[in-house]
């Protein structure tokens, strides 16, 4: 289901005088080897076959992983094209991320071409981040929660609709966003789990009661906490309770400071801890292209400050790359460097199951690594062993 480095065979490249990401202030710095797109060896060299990278200082951390994000660079999975595709990848390397979900919607009783081409582009080279599979929002959500997503792409939970998107989606579908209070979603979420895919729960109206339901069927994971959800009340505590006391369950986190309160979010952060969260994008395709007017799924939004939203207010995602949103979420939590780190690569490594090749910096695993200046700005993305993008 996902790339091997083997498909992006490149030369050797020596990454010296780096910080590792949790002992920046040390003062010691390493170089890196990689060979054939793998970390081979963390050390001291002066030189090697190959090229050489001098970081002169700079942190050294791996590459991001953004599970949450619709389009960049001006374009959207919803288009269905390669160039589409590719915009969003090579967008996302300029922010740190080395890999991605194309996280989009299923539109019942269409064609769903957007689909198809995204699951031909799983581990194909797209010249940025590496596309490692598709989430899909829905289509089995509740319409009272349904948020930015379209009524057209929402359907009651049936094997025959999950039948035909595994069909079109071809064995890359990595994650489904779904509602556990829905009829016969349930048995949807256990056929989720027997086919490797991950349930995430949201855009719900659920009880603490039916939440509690959805773990017990298999759900490990909730998409963008606290919004499209409902909120806590101290008669009703709703799924959000359910949420903090699941030591299991791990949770997605904008952290623009918009879609959560920062209070909230150090709250959130408090209940979840370092190894629960994840920050992501829900990333637009304004990420890149400063404020402006643009369209999803044929309706205007404005993007204004990293933050879109349909003409009614209606929040729908950010123009915020990785780096941007892992900078915010150390500023609101207080959060030191090295677990912000883990929020962005090992903790949604660990989601996706690739925790053995990615997240982390270590011989043996994918060379997907970022350097990174003091303020958290990207300097050099490295995808595979091979450079993607530099500053």
């Amino acid at each position: 289901m996902y790339y091997t480095a083997a498909l992006y065979m490149s030369r050797k490249l020596l990454i010296t005088n780096c910080r590792l990401f949790d002992a920046p202030d040390e003062g010691k710095t390493v170089s890196l080897l990689v060979e054939n797109g793998v970390i081979s060896q963390i050390g001291r060299f002066e030189t090697a076959p190959g090229r050489v990278l001098d970081a002169q200082g700079k942190i050294v951390a791996p590459g991001f992983i953004d599970v949450h994000i619709q389009g960049a660079g001006g374009a959207d999975v919803l288009d269905g094209t390669a160039e589409a595709l590719q915009a969003i990848s090579q967008t996302c390397a300029r922010f740190g991320t080395t890999s991605f979900l194309a996280t989009t919607v299923f539109k019942p009783g269409q064609g769903n071409q957007h689909l198809a081409l995204a699951a031909e582009y799983v581990g194909r080279n797209l010249s940025g981040a590496n596309l490692l599979g598709i989430h899909l929002e829905g289509p089995f959500i509740s319409l009272e929660r349904k948020g930015m997503i379209l009524p057209e792409c929402i359907c009651l939970p049936s094997g025959q609709v999950l039948d035909e998107i595994q069909r079109i989606t071809d064995g890359h579908l990595s994650m489904m966003t779904i509602a556990p209070e829905l009829p016969q979603s349930l048995g949807i979420i256990r056929s989720l789990v027997d086919s490797n895919i991950i349930a995430s729960f949201g855009h719900s109206n659920a009880t603490y009661e039916q939440t509690l339901d959805g773990f017990d069927a298999g759900i490990s994971h909730v998409t963008h906490l606290f919004n499209a959800i409902p909120s806590i009340h101290h008669r009703s505590p709703g799924p959000l309770v359910a949420i903090f006391q699941a030591g299991h369950i791990t949770a997605q986190l904008i952290t623009d400071g918009v879609h959560i309160h920062p209070a909230v979010l150090r709250l959130a952060f408090g209940a979840l801890g370092a190894q629960r969260s994840i920050v992501i994008t829900d990333g637009m395709q304004a990420i890149g292209l400063g404020d402006g007017r643009f369209i999803y799924n044929g309706v205007e939004y404005e993007s204004k400050n990293g933050t879109a939203r349909y003409k009614d207010g209606t929040l729908i995602g950010t123009a915020l790359g990785l780096s941007q949103m892992l900078r915010k979420f150390m500023a609101f939590t207080g959060c030191p460097l090295a677990a912000a780190i883990k929020t962005v690569t090992e903790n949604p490594a660990r989601l996706l199951g690739l925790e053995h090749k990615k997240g982390t910096i270590a011989p043996g695993k994918d060379a997907d690594l970022v350097l990174l200046e003091e303020d958290l700005s990207v300097s050099t993305t490295i995808a595979a062993g091979k450079i993607v993008f530099e500053k």
